[in-house]
């Protein structure tokens, strides 16, 4: 075998490796993307919800499709008989960066038959497009909460009983969730007798959790009287703190004390002298009751 064909093999090689080389972890994996935290909101937090969205494939003209938190079995997506694409956002992925996950879903969603029910979705690779690269230029995450799974549905007035019968299972274990307007990403909802409000931070896990232990040495750091600040997860790279409410009060009536918290937050954000004793204690006590959603 000529030098030639040795190194056309070597380099056809080299192209398939990288081809199929496996797409590095990436710890923040919406960073970057306009409404960063809804996109962790829904992956993580919020049982039923949907959002539109536009998305230009390579080679491809651009088209709607349909996020959903979650799909019935967990499958990663539908494409209905009407055309219609529904991806999910809390499917289990297949790698360490879940942009380029949700990509493989909708590529494979899109290449798909009208009527097909997508089972699997292959493994994504270092060459699978991230979000930023597929989604259409200056278009908003409009998330809509639902209260059930009935979006589900494609003829809700045509549903069998089996299927009626699961749908009722499902809405009978999600939790109760609703979103509170006036802060980006903050989110109440009931498991049993108590009540919470999961608030997603957008800033840098550091900064985020610094500037909480700033407002809790000071005792600003709850919404008020009857609230607890139990602590914060870490969800797609952002720090999510989790205050625990009254649940016999609606959630809209933490709006205002909210945006007081919000407010006392970004204020604490802008500190940039050393932490207090007081202040390192609380955000050690902070950093060793995180736990990490992947």
């Amino acid at each position: 075998m000529g030098k030639a064909s040795r190194r056309k093999r070597r380099d056809q090689g080299a192209t398939s490796k990288a081809a199929s080389s496996r797409a590095p972890f990436v710890a923040r994996p919406f960073e970057g993307l306009p409404q960063e935290t809804e996109w962790v909101a829904m992956r993580e937090i919020i049982p039923a919800a949907t959002a539109p969205l536009q998305v230009r494939l390579p080679d491809a003209e651009p088209r709607e499709i349909t996020l959903a938190s979650v799909l019935p079995g967990a499958l990663p997506a539908l494409h209905r008989q009407d055309g219609t694409v529904l991806v999910a956002l809390q499917s289990r992925t297949s790698s360490g960066d879940a942009s380029r996950d949700i990509v493989a879903a909708i590529q494979t969603a899109v290449a798909a038959e009208p009527g097909t029910t997508i089972r699997a979705v292959g493994p994504a690779t270092a060459q699978t497009p991230r979000l930023e690269d597929v989604l259409v230029e200056g278009q908003q995450l409009d998330v809509e909460v639902h209260e059930d799974f009935t979006f589900w549905l494609e003829d809700p007035d045509n549903v069998t009983p089996e299927v009626q019968a699961s749908l009722e299972q499902t809405n009978a274990a999600a939790v109760p969730t609703e979103k509170l307007e006036g802060q980006p990403s903050a989110y109440w909802c009931k498991m049993g007798e108590r009540a919470y409000i999961r608030w997603i931070l957008a800033e840098d896990e550091d900064a985020a959790t610094t500037a909480l232990a700033r407002l809790q040495a000071a005792g600003q750091h709850t919404l008020g009287e009857g609230t607890t600040l139990l602590g914060a997860f870490r969800a797609a790279g952002l720090l999510v703190p989790v205050l625990e409410v009254d649940p016999a009060v609606p959630s809209a009536d933490h709006v205002g004390a909210l945006a007081d918290l919000a407010d006392r937050y970004a204020g604490a954000l802008a500190k940039t002298e050393p932490l207090t004793p007081e202040e390192r204690r609380a955000r050690d006590g902070l950093v060793s009751r995180q736990v990490t959603l992947r």
